[in-house]
């Protein structure tokens, strides 16, 4: 298993080293107070990364609120719990 995934992982940076090479032309990016220019395999790897490191951050958020949730809620419990019994 960990040998197809070795294998799955070279293939895709070969893909994307030749995404690269085959995308070398330059786009320019105007965010209104600053212009830049990165070619074009590069503007599409920090989308790929950006998007990636803002879902990582969305699904984290959601997993971490939902056990907070859930802590929160045994806890209430276990007051009213203890509460009835004292």
């Amino acid at each position: 298993m960990r040998l197809l995934a070795i294998i799955f992982l070279l293939l895709f940076v070969a893909a994307g080293i030749v995404f690269g090479a085959l995308n070398a032309d330059l786009v320019p990016f105007d965010f209104g107070f600053a212009r830049l220019s990165l070619p074009k395999g590069g503007a599409m790897l920090a989308a790929v990364l950006v998007g990636w490191i803002l879902g990582g951050i969305t699904a984290w958020l959601g997993t971490s609120l939902a056990l907070r949730r859930r802590h929160r809620r045994a806890r209430d419990e276990r007051k009213v719990a203890n509460a009835t019994a004292a």
